[in-house]
């Protein structure tokens, strides 16, 4: 039997001056590409329902310790919020920005769970790990 997951995932990155707003809208859709973007006054905006190829990203980079870190760290309630660099996600590359702020701005997720768990959603797209590889929960 296949879970059923309920998230609403808002996306926001800026636009600057310096760049090419096709370009930011090319890193987002990168991560998220699912997601139904706009852009306008300086930022592109979007909203999307799943995280699955987020996921898929997280696995193929071996970086499911550090997402769940990043999640768990900055949840609140039925939410959670990270960061991502937006030239790396330009390269189809998933880094979180932590600390200091990225000169040209980041990616800012906020997902909010309705279904299941906060804590049974990001073990479906970060699951734990054991030497490095995924266990079941």
């Amino acid at each position: 039997m296949s879970e059923i997951y309920r998230v609403d995932v808002e996306i926001t990155a800026p636009i600057y001056d310096t760049e090419v707003t096709s370009r930011v809208i090319d890193a987002v859709e990168n991560i998220f590409p699912t997601a139904d973007l706009e852009a306008e006054f300086g930022e592109v905006r979007g909203e999307a329902h799943t995280l699955d190829h987020f996921s898929e990203q997280l696995h193929r980079q071996e970086i499911l310790d550090t997402a769940r870190g990043e999640f768990f760290a900055n949840r609140e309630g039925d939410a959670f919020t990270f960061a991502l660099k937006k030239q790396a996600a330009f390269e189809d590359y998933v880094n979180f920005s932590v600390g200091k702020p990225d000169e040209l701005g980041e990616i800012a997720v906020r997902v909010r769970v309705d279904e299941p768990s906060l804590e049974e959603y990001v073990d479906h797209i970060a699951p734990p790990t054991e030497d490095g590889r995924p266990v079941d929960t």
